[in-house]
């Protein structure tokens, strides 16, 4: 069983490396390759924003293939609004990255997040692959995470062991995003790579499903990025029998998946832009899922809902009228609400406890609101955090 040298655990067979392109400014890495020494299976899920970057038109593409060997990013630019010559620069990337590596060019993925409309600075990536390649086996996945950050404060990585009949195998992934976080998916780029055998069609089906419950259920500031990327590699080098979605260690692999798609949600809302909270917001007694799933969203977006947890005040009126405005069918005079362990909101009316709970959030960096229908059984959770001045600040700097 691999590690590296900051005792993440890798999946047999993958090699990292990170160069710096300059791409936005000189002085950190800002571009890397995740390599499989295999062919993979690989699938995806990418943004539905109708504004899609060129890597991710590209990417759409050679996903149908449900192959892939390596993948190449960038941090700095986003590659997105570039119009045509955006969409040559990606596969020239592409085919560079695959002529190094002597592989097919349909079995390199493009990545790219950062400044949108600017075009790549292709001379110096140019410059960079073949120092990329050269140098594969010499950095770390949490290299490869430092790299494509833009936004964030720390590096995102989550690894875990997996049993797999009488073998282990590993899941082991990174993820980027802090700002431009909503569904669907939220602002990121993940990957995660795997050295256990899943079989393409459940490969696909496993990683939708986890990033419908972890990733499209998280908001920062409520805009949809046009680079959201999240793709897995299986390499099979384990030497498992192929995991099929029938087979019985699918279960296995795919609670491990839940787990780390929705580690990386939590990480991401952590590190929101600006944020010094981390808020749960959960639905229950809905008439169904989908409608737990607006009403917590709802309140997750509400500006006034995410200042008032910031500034310590449990102003649960803000709340009700996100409630109001969710689009969904209850009765006020029915609901109850929890800050904390805290029950300010009983049958429509206050408790009188709006003292205590604004204790409890002066006291907790991880806040907890339920919000109870009383109409239905289903239930939904979003993730999201304070709205401070610090994003504001990030935000207006973020291209100077």
């Amino acid at each position: 069983m691999l590690r590296d040298k900051n005792k993440t655990l890798i999946p047999e067979g993958f090699l990292f490396s990170v160069g710096e392109a300059a791409i936005k400014k000189p002085g950190r890495k800002d571009i890397a390759l995740i390599y499989s020494m295999t062919e993979a299976n690989t699938a995806g899920v990418f943004t539905t924003n109708r504004v899609k970057a060129a890597p991710v038109k590209l990417d759409i593409e050679k996903i149908k293939s449900g192959k892939g060997q390596a993948i190449i990013v960038n941090s700095g630019n986003a590659n997105a609004c570039t119009g045509r010559k955006g969409m040559q620069d990606a596969a020239e990337t592409a085919l560079l990255t695959a002529k190094n590596l002597k592989i097919k060019p349909s079995l390199i993925y493009v990545c790219s997040t950062g400044v949108i409309g600017t075009p790549l600075p292709m001379e110096k990536i140019k410059a960079a692959i073949p120092l990329l390649t050269t140098n594969l086996g010499r950095h770390t996945l949490r290299n490869i995470a430092s790299a494509i950050m833009t936004t964030d404060t720390f590096p995102k990585v989550i690894s875990k062991k997996v049993k797999i009949k009488n073998r282990t195998g590993i899941l082991a992934g990174i993820c980027k995003g802090a700002g431009m976080i909503a569904p669907n998916m939220a602002t990121m780029l993940c990957f995660i790579l795997t050295d256990i055998a899943v079989e393409k069609r459940t490969l696909s089906r496993a990683v939708r499903d986890s990033v419908r419950k972890s990733f499209n259920r998280i908001t920062i500031d409520g805009d949809m990025s046009t680079n959201d990327t999240t793709l897995i590699m299986a390499n099979g080098m384990l030497g498992n029998a192929e995991i099929k979605e029938n087979s019985a260690s699918y279960k296995i692999f795919k609670e491990a998946l839940d787990e780390i798609t929705y580690g990386f949600a939590r990480l991401i809302v952590k590190d929101g832009e600006g944020a010094t909270k981390l808020i749960a917001i959960e639905v229950e007694g809905a008439a169904d899922e989908k409608e737990a799933e607006k009403a917590a969203f709802a309140v997750a977006n509400s500006n006034l809902v995410k200042t008032a947890a910031y500034g310590n005040d449990a102003n649960w009126g803000r709340i009700m009228a996100a409630l109001g405005y969710s689009g969904i069918k209850f009765n006020e005079e029915k609901v109850s609400i929890h800050i904390g362990n805290i029950k300010v909101v009983n049958n429509g009316i206050g408790t009188g406890k709006d003292a205590e709970a604004n204790d409890y959030l002066k006291k907790n960096i991880e806040v907890s609101i339920l919000i109870d229908l009383n109409k239905g059984a289903a239930s939904a959770k979003v993730l999201t955090c304070d709205l401070t001045e610090e994003y504001i600040r990030v935000n207006a700097e973020y291209r100077t």
